[in-house]
């Protein structure tokens, strides 16, 4: 979900910022200016003295300003923040047994995960990320499965093998693990 929201707002703030940019540099050239346009040519300043002297001596307008800005600088912050916090793992602490430890990377234990998991009996299609931190590792599973197929069955054979196997090679302690099934859609064919 917050993919599409970080989507729909750069769409959004491109298409405000694009069209008053436009209408700013057109105008600035000597183009007609559009009929939404504030002012009505080139040499219009954007605010007028009386304009950015109007509530200034209220109360309330300087609390408003700030509060506004502030707003706009906390959520502009928390949008930051969404977009570049990473959600898989980028390496797990494995412990080799002398008490040094060694570093995997996440992307290499995924793809055997993955691959452990698209060679079980009725899956179509497998993707695993880790999430969580390095020293507790999680797993989202999601598999896609044909229409013969037992999920509950699959999951067993998932918990036994796939995800045991990486548990151990990674010598972890647990590996939990969150896994969406859904079954592959076919198209209709006709038959003649």
């Amino acid at each position: 979900m917050l993919a599409t929201v970080n989507r729909v707002l750069l769409a959004v703030v491109g298409a405000v910022l694009l069209a008053v940019g436009g209408a700013v540099l057109a105008v600035g050239f000597g183009a007609p200016p559009p009929s939404w346009w504030l002012h009505q040519g080139p040499h219009d300043v954007l605010l007028t003295t009386a304009e950015r002297t109007r509530w200034r001596g209220d109360g309330w307008w300087w609390p408003t300003v700030i509060g506004a800005l502030a707003l706009l600088v906390l959520l502009a912050l928390w949008w930051l923040t969404a977009v570049l916090r990473r959600r898989r793992l980028g390496e797990l602490l494995v412990d080799t047994g002398d008490g040094a430890g060694a570093l995997l990377r996440g992307r290499a234990l995924e793809g055997v995960l993955t691959a452990d998991a698209a060679r079980l009996d009725g899956v179509a299609h497998a993707h695993v990320a880790l999430t969580g931190r390095r020293e507790a590792p999680a797993a989202r599973v999601r598999l896609q499965l044909e229409p013969h197929v037992d999920p509950a069955t699959t999951l067993d054979q998932l918990t036994a093998r796939a995800l045991t196997h990486a548990r151990e090679s990674a010598a972890l302690e647990a590996l939990p693990a969150e896994v969406r099934m859904r079954g592959v859609r076919h198209k209709a064919e006709r038959v003649s």
